[in-house]
Order: structure tokens, then sequence, then C-alpha cells
């Protein structure tokens, strides 16, 4: 869920990875809370716009954030009241004095009483320290399981006033072994506007991303934009461009036999949560915070 912004206009912004929310009915019910604060807030709209090409099953809700797709996580930090700290790459986890002593790649360690982990499961497996000996090895084989597609997105940010003469929205595009969606994305949104420039989306096929992901992102970016050329051809020059690499897109093979958590230690607590126990989308994340929030009122 991250939002790009303009280096000249920060008001001009890109959904690079989650595009749009869809809630099915099931969801709809089990979820209305959730739902229903964010639509009070603003922070979620219907979608409104045309999206070519787009799987619509009957009974499915369909909604946009206005003010980009990482307005929902800033929503939830805000409400929680919590002190966050970014770019802490954690880089071992060890047992001390009935505490988690946190190890990160700057800094000093630090010691906490609980943990939980949700970034890809990938990455908790590449976590050093007293963590690696504490995953059984049934769990080891469900987290091992676990699989990812990758693939890049690019977001390009253009002047104000600059037209994309283009009747939809969003496509979604079959014919193209790089591009697989192309998004407007403040047509997106609803929020087009003289002042501000429009943005244009592109993520790339799953293959694409696969075959480039160990390549740079300037060549993969010149490549994304020679096949734009096919399907936008003449669109003008961006002030500015973001190209992100999704090295774990969405969750193809989520763990096994998982209640969307996995408790790796009950005592300090250790819980590992997040799509990779559930499903890639926003319900799937919701489940699994859910779960997580039983394990640690069962602990606490």
């Amino acid at each position: 869920m991250t939002t790009a912004s303009s280096p000249h206009n920060s008001q001009c912004t890109a959904d690079l990875g989650a595009q749009y929310i869809t809630c099915t009915p099931h969801y709809a019910k089990k979820h209305q809370t959730f739902y229903d604060e964010l639509l009070a807030h603003g922070i979620l709209k219907p979608l409104t716009s045309a999206i070519e090409g787009m799987m619509i099953k009957e009974g499915d809700c369909n909604f946009v954030a206005p003010q980009g797709i990482s307005s929902i996580i800033k929503h939830y930090l805000k409400e929680s009241g919590a002190e966050v700290y970014f770019r802490q790459c954690v880089t071992q986890i060890n047992l001390r004095n009935d505490k988690w002593e946190v190890f990160r790649e700057i800094g000093s360690p630090e010691q906490f009483d609980l943990v939980v982990l949700t970034m890809p499961v990938p990455q908790i497996l590449q976590l050093q320290g007293d963590i690696v000996n504490l995953i059984s090895e049934c769990q080891r084989q469900q987290l091992e399981s676990v699989s990812y597609s990758s693939r890049y997105a690019l977001g390009l940010f253009y002047e104000a006033g600059t037209k994309i003469d283009v009747p939809w929205a969003g496509q979604y595009i079959t014919s193209n072994p790089c591009i697989r969606f192309v998004s407007i994305d403040n047509k997106k949104r609803n929020i087009e506007s003289s002042e501000i420039g429009p943005s244009l989306v592109i993520h790339t096929t799953v293959p694409f991303g696969v075959t480039y992901l160990e390549h740079s992102i300037e060549d993969v970016q010149e490549l994304i934009f020679q096949q734009l050329e096919n399907i936008l051809p003449g669109l003008p020059q961006p002030v500015a461009t973001k190209c992100l690499k999704w090295r774990h897109s969405q969750v193809t093979n989520a763990a096994a036999n998982c209640p969307g958590q996995m408790t790796l230690r009950l005592k300090p607590l250790l819980v590992c949560g997040g799509d990779g126990f559930t499903q890639s989308n926003f319900d799937g994340c919701i489940t699994s915070a859910l779960s997580v929030l039983e394990a640690l009122k069962n602990h606490l």
C-alpha cells in the first residue's frame, strides 16, 4: 500500500502498490466495522471511474483511497498512537533475560517484551540469532512453502495542465509481454484538478518481473517505457518518475494450516502475521491482524 509523490509537487501522487480495494459480500459483513470507519472518515470512497478489463463479480464492491492507498495505513497508525520508526532494518532476534533483544543494521540493539513480525515470510527466514532455532521443523516447512509473485511498478508524474486523453481511468492489458495494468491515477481516484498534474501508474506482468528481477531499476524503467509507447503512443514527457521493484508482490501460496498467524514462542511472545498467512488483499490483512490480536490478548 505505497503511495509515491512527485518531487516537484507533493500533491501529485501515484499508488504504486494496491490500486483499489475489492470487498466481497462475505467480508462486507464480516469486516463491516472496518469499512464503515474508513468510509466515514473519507479514507475510502466507492470506485466510480472506468477500469477496462476489470473482473467484476456479482455483489463485490470496489473502493479507492482519494488521498492515496497509503492513507489507510496512516489512519491506523495514527489511531493506534504508536511511535513509528522508519528505515530500521532488523537483522537478528535473540532471547535475553526473558525479553527479545532485537538487532538492526544501524544503531544499538534494543529489548522488547514481545515482537510481532509482519514482513514477507522469506525475510522472516533470513533473520539471524536465536530465532533460527526457535522455528520448529514443521513451522519451517510451512514458512518455506509460502511463495510470492514479483513485478515492477512505475509511476510517472506530469506538470499541471498536461492532458492524457484516454476514455478510461485504468486498463488491464492482456496482449503485452511487459505491461499488465495502466492507470491514470488521479482519474482513478476521482481527484482531477487543473492545479495538479496527472500521474500515470504502470504495473508489469509477473513473468516480466521474474525475468528482470535482478536487473537495474534504470534498465527495467527503459524497457517499460519502450513497451508503453506501443500502448499509449505519443505520451508527453513526465517531469519525474519513480520505479519500484516488488520482489514480494502478492502471495501465490500462503502458509498452510495457519489461522492468520504463527506463534513462534509464547514467553516472551513472538508472533508472525501478514498476508503470507492469509491472502494478499485488504481483508486478508485484517484477518491476520485480528488473529495476531487474539494471540496477544491470550498472552496478556
